[in-house]
């Protein structure tokens, strides 16, 4: 918050002196300084923590990518887009800390709010059928794993989905949980 207030300031106060140098006959400085304003400018519309958390992701280097996503403490102030994506992030590598229910709200929210690319859909979906899963909905997890498989159109996780349908045949539903813990392991009575 306190760093978008200055960033408000710089922009304002760039923006006046770049139009007073031009007023006053000062071309070639009111050029000059159309440079800087214009990244100050352009840090409104992309986040430079998000920025190095994606390019962290992309090195493979999640700890710094965590690092990084944490430090984005008000991305309501982001654009509509880029608060997606945080959200996204923050549940994707905070699921641990934050647990599934907090998870399953940020990525909802995300999806919510659109996600660029259709691999990023993706890769939320199957994220959210994973939490689903853990917390035994099963149906739910198919649902989402089937529109995950739709959206990935390069193939690029065709395995893990393939993988993730493999183990939510194998585990039971939440009925048969349910069933087995009423039963209490089914004792068998001594024949008389």
């Amino acid at each position: 918050m306190f760093g978008f207030i200055i960033r408000c300031f710089l922009t304002a106060g760039l923006l006046f002196s770049t139009v007073a140098l031009f007023y006053s006959g000062y071309w070639g400085w009111g050029i000059t300084l159309i440079f800087p304003t214009a990244i100050v400018i352009f840090s409104f519309f992309r986040n430079e923590q998000m920025v190095l958390a994606l390019n962290a992701m992309r090195t493979g280097d999640t700890d710094k990518a965590k690092a990084r996503i944490n430090k984005i403490t008000a991305p309501q102030f982001l654009p509509k887009k880029q608060h997606a994506y945080v959200l996204f992030l923050k549940a994707v590598l905070n699921t641990q800390e934050l647990g599934f229910t907090k998870s399953e709200n940020l990525l909802r929210k995300a999806i919510d709010m659109g996600l660029r690319t259709a691999q990023d859909n993706a890769v939320a979906r199957m994220h959210l059928a994973g939490i689903c899963a853990q917390t035994g909905r099963k149906k739910e997890a198919t649902t989402l794993l089937a529109e995950a498989k739709k959206l990935d159109a390069s193939g690029m996780m065709k395995e893990q989905i393939n993988q993730m349908q493999g183990q939510l045949r194998a585990t039971p539903s939440k009925n048969q949980m349910r069933m087995a813990q009423m039963i209490g392991g089914r004792r068998k009575t001594p024949r008389r």
